[in-house]
């Protein structure tokens, strides 16, 4: 199945390779770095990339691309997930996943990827059974292996792997047993000039943080689980019984672990939690331009609207600005022409503005007076599209844990003024195929 990975730095470089089956040449990704030229925005490069005998498929993670080589026709989506997968366990064993840690981690990296794919197909992909597999790098562990020359490889196989329930792990001990549970939403619409919306969806996650002794069977039920459309669970969900009576069922992972993904794609459910008053103009022959942008919260159901982070790609013709915030600040890139305004917390009884003129190149056409506004933001304790967990029970355990859910809602990609070029179905199609 997968026969090569390379990791490919912002700049370029590959900086580490992985072969299972036989060595591939780097000189295959030479059509990712076509591709790569071609794009305009990193996040651009098309996801799967045909080659005269191998397929490339890749995910733009934290700055770093991981491309996978194949030489055979895979599912491109079963491809990608792994990738995702090996993002998040090197994320959950260093902290961070990006380029200096891989580089610090490089043994530990190559062993992860070892046991991950055996013979180029998914082996173990559980971060509780690679972490009794591999032990997580530390300082003290770090110089012991230096010094006597061991790995971090476990001497055991894993309890789980023997087990009915491979991942959950026997035996597990808490002095203090929590169950938290984190329902994240992100909104992408495309918004035009005069505020109505195009095309809108939502993309939620439900993360979970689970601490419990023992085996532990759960059940997670909803207020309005209809609401949920094209669901992706983890292995630990029964499946049947969310077809029959929308609960979700499972003993969960030990730790950290997505229990589902979904999105809600139907327009009259998808509320954009802000509106964007703007008047950009441009007078014929005026080497000046007028700038004026205002922000308000809109059915927030009381919540705060926290780290907004508003952005503007000017036109060429656009040498300098001279705008005053009410709130925050703002930047101006007379390079890229990238206008940037940290806005932080919306208060609706003063909303925040940003107004001011723009100096215009001398003798230039008049340029565009509609340039894309793009938003950023965070909304704690809502979900906006309605999502709300009813109870959480335990069952197979006499003890009493604690439990907790949080909510939360941010933007994803929400472009204001966007210039059309095809129909919301096929802007949508596209959006997907990023991911």
């Amino acid at each position: 199945m997968i026969h090569s990975l390379f990791l490919v730095n912002a700049s370029g470089d590959i900086f580490l390779e992985k072969h299972w089956k036989s060595v591939v040449s780097r000189s295959v990704c030479d059509y990712f770095f076509e591709a790569q030229e071609r794009a305009t925005e990193p996040e651009n490069v098309p996801p799967v990339i045909p080659t005269p005998h191998h397929y490339l498929i890749s995910v733009l993670r934290h700055r770093i691309y991981f491309v996978a080589v194949i030489q055979s026709e895979v599912p491109p989506l079963f491809v990608i997930e792994f990738l995702h997968r090996v993002v998040d366990t090197f994320q959950d064993y260093f902290g961070v996943c990006t380029e200096a840690a891989i580089k610090d981690n490089v043994v530990v990296v190559y062993e992860l990827l070892e046991e991950m794919l055996d013979n180029g197909f998914p082996l173990a992909t559980e971060s509780n059974i690679l972490k009794e597999l591999i032990k997580p790098p530390t300082i003290l562990r770090t110089m012991v292996n230096t010094i006597t020359g061991s790995t971090n490889v476990g001497e055991q196989l894993p309890t789980g792997q023997l087990s009915v329930v491979p991942w959950r792990r026997t035996g597990v001990k808490y002095t203090n047993n929590e169950a938290y549970f984190d329902v994240v939403e992100e909104i992408d619409a495309i918004i035009d000039k005069s505020g109505s919306t195009i095309t809108a969806e939502i993309q939620g996650v439900i993360d979970a943080c689970v601490k419990l002794t023992g085996m532990p069977d759960l059940t997670l039920s909803f207020m309005n689980p209809r609401l949920l459309d094209d669901v992706s669970f983890h292995p630990c969900v029964r499946f049947k019984r969310w077809e029959a009576e929308r609960i979700l069922s499972f003993i969960p992972p030990d730790g950290n672990f997505r229990l589902l993904s979904y999105h809600v794609s139907s327009q009259n459910l998808v509320a954009i939690p802000v509106y964007v008053k703007h008047n950009i103009t441009f007078r014929e022959g005026s080497s000046q331009g007028r700038f004026d942008l205002t922000l308000g919260p809109k059915q927030t159901m009381g919540k705060a609207v926290e780290s907004v982070l508003v952005s503007s790609q000017l036109p060429r013709g656009v040498l300098n600005t001279n705008l005053n915030p009410s709130q925050g600040t703002y930047t101006f890139d007379p390079v890229t022409k990238l206008l940037t305004w940290d806005v932080g917390k919306i208060n609706p009884q003063k909303l925040p503005s940003l107004k001011g003129s723009m100096s215009l190149q001398a003798g230039a056409s008049k340029p565009d007076e509609n340039p894309t506004i793009n938003i950023q933001f965070k909304i704690q304790q809502m979900a906006i599209s309605g999502l709300k967990v009813n109870r959480l029970d335990m069952y197979g355990e006499k003890y009493k844990p604690f439990k907790g859910i949080k909510y939360m809602t941010k933007a994803g990609f929400i472009y204001i003024n966007w210039r059309l070029l095809c129909s919301s179905s096929e802007w949508t199609l596209a959006h997907k195929n990023l991911y």
